[in-house]
C-alpha cells in the first residue's frame, strides 16, 4: 500500500527579521522522473509589485543526482505585501536519484532569507524527457530517442470578430477552432508538433483588457488569471496528447503604463526599462511553464523584420534587433534549468547576424508563394550558419482577403509539397502551413498519417541519422536519404503533363533487393520490381508520375 506523504518544512534561517521563509510544503510520492513535482512556499516579506524581480524573487536551488546545481525560479500566487504570501515552484526533474532542494529570497538584489535544505529521492520512469538539437535533421529526447516534428501552426483560437473577407464565420466558429478540439483531431492525425501565439487575443497572459475572445476576462492584474489558466490547460493538453510546441512570446504588453512600459518599438528593442519588463515576463514563464518536456521550443518573436520595417521610412537598426536577441538568449538560457530550445522567424528579409547569435539553437524564416524553395532555403541556411533551419510557416497564398476557394486545388498541393519537401531536407521540424481553419474545413489533417509514418520508419531504421542521396531524374524532382539500411525516395511531377520517366541513384548504396511503393493517402505498401542494380548503383525505369502528384519509394 503506498500513502502520499505531504512534507512541511519549518526549519528556516532568516538573514534578516523583516524577511523570511516560513515554510516549503512538497509531496515526496511525486518525485518522479520527468514529471512535475510542485513545491507550496509560504513567506513573509514586504514589496511593490511580487513579479518584479529587482523587487523581491525567490529560486530554488536545485542539487541533482549528477552533482549539477540548477536554479529554477518560483512565482508568486497570492498575499499582502508584509503578510504572509504563497509562493510555487514546478520542478521537473531529467534524472532519476537523490535530490537536494533549497530555496532563497532576495530583496533589492540581496539574499534575505534562506530555507533549510531538504531531500527527495526521484524515481525511475520511462518518460522520454526533453527534447534537444541532435543535428540538422532531428531532435533528441533526454532518453536518446529521435524525433522530428510533422508540424503545423495552429496560432490561435477562435476570435470574437475575425478580419479576414471571406472566411470570418468559419475562423469564428468557437465550438470547432478551440485548442481541444483541434489538437485532438491534429494528434490522431499523426501531427506531433505545433506553433502558437501569446499575442494579445490568445493567451494574453500580461494583458488586461481588449482580447477580441471571449475566453478571457479583463482583469488589473500583472498577469491575467483567465489567461494564465489557459496557458496552463493548453500545456496539460499537450501533454495529454503527446504533443509538443513551439511557444511564441511575443513582444507582450510593453506599452502598457502600469507596469512601466514603453511606447515604440524602438524603445522595446533599445530600451533598458523595456529590456528588464521583458526579462521579468520570461522570468515568469519559465518559473510557470519550464517543467513541461512537451513546451519543445520558445520562440522570441513572429517575424521580426515586419516589426523591423513595418512600413516605416526608417527601420528599426539590425544592431538593435540582434543585440535585443543576443541579450535575451542569453538571459533565458540562464534562467531556464531544462535548456529548452530557443528561437526567434523572420518573414522573408534577413537581418544581419541575427541566424549566427550563438545561444539561439534554430534559425527560422517564412515562405509563401514559393513553396518549391523549401529544400534550398533549408540546405542553404543550415549549411552557411552551422545550426538547424526551420520554416516556420509557409502556404500557396499569405494574404487573407483572398477568397482560397477559387484556386483550392493548388492550396491542397502546396500543402502536401511542402511536407515532403520538409521531409527529405535537413530540418528537425517539417514545414508548417498557415490556414489551418481551412485546411482542417477541407478535411486535410488525414494527410498527415502517411508522412508521420513515414517519418517514425525513417527514425526507427536510422535512429535520427540522414545522409542525403544524390539522384538524376529528368524532368520529375527527386529527393531522396538514407536512414540505416533503408533508402527513401521522394518524386514529384510539377508539370501539367503524364510521362515515363527513369531515376537513377548515383550513390554507391550496396547491394538491395526490395523496393515498395508507399501511397500516403491509404497508407498501404506495393511490392515493386526491382530491375536494375549494378556496381551499388540502382536505375529505376518506366516510371509513370501523375501530373502535380508525388510517388514514394522504400529500397531495402
Amino acid at each position: 500500500m503506498r500513502f502520499l506523504i505531504g512534507i512541511i518544512f519549518f526549519f528556516i534561517f532568516p538573514v534578516t527579521t523583516f524577511s523570511q521563509i516560513i515554510s516549503v510544503d512538497f509531496k515526496e510520492s511525486a518525485a518522479l522522473q520527468g514529471r512535475r513535482m510542485d513545491f507550496v512556499i509560504k513567506l513573509k516579506s514586504t514589496w511593490t509589485n511580487p513579479y518584479l524581480q529587482e523587487d523581491i524573487k525567490l529560486d530554488m536551488e536545485i542539487y541533482t543526482a549528477s552533482g549539477e546545481v540548477l536554479l529554477q525560479p518560483c512565482f508568486y500566487v497570492k498575499g499582502q505585501s508584509g503578510d504572509i504570501s504563497e509562493w510555487n515552484a514546478r520542478f521537473s526533474p531529467r534524472q532519476h536519484g537523490d535530490y537536494h532542494f533549497k530555496f532563497v529570497l532576495s530583496k533589492n538584489g540581496k539574499i534575505v532569507a534562506t530555507s533549510r535544505k531538504f531531500d527527495a529521492r526521484v524515481r525511475e520512469t520511462a518518460e522520454k524527457g526533453f527534447l534537444s538539437v541532435k543535428n540538422n535533421w532531428s531532435l533528441q529526447f533526454d532518453n536518446g530517442t529521435s524525433f522530428r516534428g510533422i508540424a503545423e501552426n495552429i496560432c490561435w483560437e477562435s476570435r470574437r470578430k475575425d478580419d479576414s473577407k471571406y472566411y470570418a464565420a468559419l475562423h469564428q466558429n468557437a465550438s470547432v477552432y478551440n485548442y481541444d478540439r483541434m489538437l485532438a483531431e491534429f494528434a490522431e492525425n499523426g501531427g506531433n508538433f505545433f506553433r502558437t501565439w501569446i499575442c494579445p487575443w490568445n493567451l494574453p497572459i500580461d494583458f488586461q483588457d481588449g482580447f477580441n475572445n471571449d475566453r478571457y476576462q479583463s482583469d488589473p492584474a500583472h498577469f491575467n488569471p483567465s489567461a494564465v489558466r489557459r496557458l496552463d490547460h493548453l500545456v496539460d493538453l499537450a501533454d495529454s496528447l503527446d504533443l509538443y510546441v513551439m511557444l511564441t512570446l511575443g513582444m507582450g504588453n510593453f506599452r502598457s503604463d502600469n507596469i512601466g512600459g514603453v511606447k515604440t518599438t524602438d524603445e522595446f528593442f533599445a530600451a533598458e526599462e523595456a529590456k528588464t519588463l521583458y526579462k521579468n515576463r520570461l522570468r515568469y514563464i519559465v518559473s510557470r511553464w519550464g517543467y513541461s518536456p512537451h513546451i519543445a521550443m520558445w520562440e522570441f518573436l513572429n517575424e521580426v523584420d515586419n516589426i523591423q520595417f513595418n512600413g516605416r521610412e526608417k527601420p528599426i537598426s539590425s544592431k538593435a534587433i540582434v543585440e535585443w536577441h543576443t541579450e535575451m538568449a542569453t538571459y533565458l538560457k540562464k534562467i531556464d534549468p531544462y535548456s529548452h530550445i530557443v528561437t526567434t522567424s523572420i518573414s522573408h528579409r534577413d537581418i544581419p547576424g541575427l541566424n549566427d547569435i550563438e545561444a539561439i539553437d534554430i534559425n527560422q524564416k517564412h515562405i509563401y508563394k514559393h513553396t518549391d524553395l523549401i529544400p534550398s532555403e533549408i540546405n542553404a541556411y543550415s549549411t552557411k550558419h552551422k545550426k538547424p533551419y526551420v520554416i516556420g510557416e509557409f502556404g500557396y497564398e499569405w494574404d487573407w482577403q483572398q477568397n482560397f476557394d477559387d484556386f483550392a486545388y493548388e492550396m491542397e498541393l502546396d500543402f502536401k509539397r511542402g511536407l515532403w519537401y520538409g521531409l527529405f531536407s535537413s530540418t528537425p521540424i517539417l514545414p508548417m502551413s498557415w490556414w489551418w481553419e481551412y485546411f482542417q474545413n477541407r478535411d486535410m489533417l488525414p494527410y498527415y498519417r502517411g508522412v508521420r509514418q513515414l517519418s517514425d520508419r525513417m527514425l526507427l531504421n536510422g535512429k535520427g541519422e540522414f545522409k542525403p542521396l544524390a539522384l538524376k531524374a529528368g524532368r520529375l524532382e527527386a529527393y531522396g536519404v538514407k536512414c540505416g539500411e533503408e533508402l527513401y525516395i521522394y518524386l514529384y511531377n510539377p508539370t501539367n503533363e503524364v510521362f515515363s520517366s527513369s531515376v537513377e541513384i548515383l550513390d554507391i548504396i550496396g547491394n538491395k533487393k526490395e523496393i515498395q511503393s508507399f501511397d500516403p493517402l491509404t497508407l498501404k505498401y506495393q511490392a515493386e520490381e526491382l530491375k536494375d542494380h549494378q556496381d551499388g548503383k540502382i536505375l529505376l525505369k518506366d516510371l509513370f508520375v501523375g501530373s502535380k502528384k508525388e510517388k514514394l519509394y522504400i529500397i531495402k
